[in-house]
């Protein structure tokens, strides 16, 4: 499977779960364990943030990434008021330029560098993969948390 068709495919599973009912919502994979609610909301910021990083990569020399913390985002945004469909159309806009830029850069301009503050030197192509992985990740998570009963 190809970068785009990762991207489509966890494009599609994502979306499909935003309009879940708030039983579904709120479960979680684990104690202590973000809700599904939670999860998209994450998945709708990190979107963001990668492809921010994406953009820089593509358009300055060897940008300085920073690394964030996706649970004093989780506080300092106040997950738990902001409304769903809004992290919804932003998720959902922001992987369509996801999925544009890999069409016309992961190719041709894949092997462009960039410095993260916490992992160091990686590559546009590195950082595709990721939103890809990361995605998939959070995924496994949310079916873990709709298989469990409670």
């Amino acid at each position: 499977m190809d970068i785009i068709d990762k991207l489509e495919a966890t494009r599609a599973r994502t979306l499909a779960h935003f309009d879940l009912g708030d039983d579904m919502l709120a479960r979680t994979y684990g104690p202590g364990k973000w809700s599904v609610r939670f999860i998209l909301h994450h998945l709708a910021d990190t979107e963001t943030v990668l492809y921010d990083r994406i953009r820089r990569v593509i358009s300055e020399p060897k940008p300085v990434v920073w690394a964030f913390d996706p649970d004093l985002w989780a506080a300092g945004l106040e997950y738990s008021r902001i409304p769903l469909d809004h992290s919804k159309r932003i998720y959902e806009a922001v992987r369509a330029g996801v999925i544009h830029q890999a069409r016309m850069c992961y190719e041709s301009k894949g092997h462009l560098p960039f410095v993260h503050s916490q992992t160091g030197v990686r590559t546009l192509k590195d950082e595709f993969d990721k939103v890809a992985a990361h995605n998939a990740n959070h995924l496994s998570h949310i079916d873990t948390a709709l298989a469990s009963s409670s």
